[in-house]
């Protein structure tokens, strides 16, 4: 399940609210957004980032393919860049820009 947060405590005491918002699909969702904030800024700046990529990354940030990103981090042993490659795969106009993303920190894209 990937829509929820599951913990002891989060049966007893967490609302349904809590439970959504600590969620796999919340976070994902949560970093989705703030990559396409980064991405609308880098195309404003000037940078190789079309606004038809950024609106495709828009359009795909909830259809989150889990199983395709846990295959992805078996490859790469990184939770982030498996979720990144995830990405590329549900906008494939956007894939080539993902590793402006997180370049500077990650060689294992």
């Amino acid at each position: 399940m990937n829509d929820r947060y599951e913990s002891p405590l989060a049966s007893r005491y967490a609302s349904a609210f809590m439970l959504e918002l600590f969620s796999p699909q919340k976070r994902i969702e949560t970093w989705r957004g703030l990559w396409v904030a980064l991405a609308r800024a880098e195309h404003e700046l000037g940078l190789p980032i079309t606004a038809e990529q950024v609106k495709e990354l828009e359009e795909h940030i909830t259809d989150i393919d889990f199983a395709c990103a846990a295959a992805r981090e078996k490859e790469v042993r990184h939770d982030v860049m498996a979720h990144v490659y995830a990405y590329g795969k549900a906008a494939p106009s956007a894939a080539g820009i993902r590793c402006a993303i997180c370049e500077a920190n990650c060689s294992r894209c």
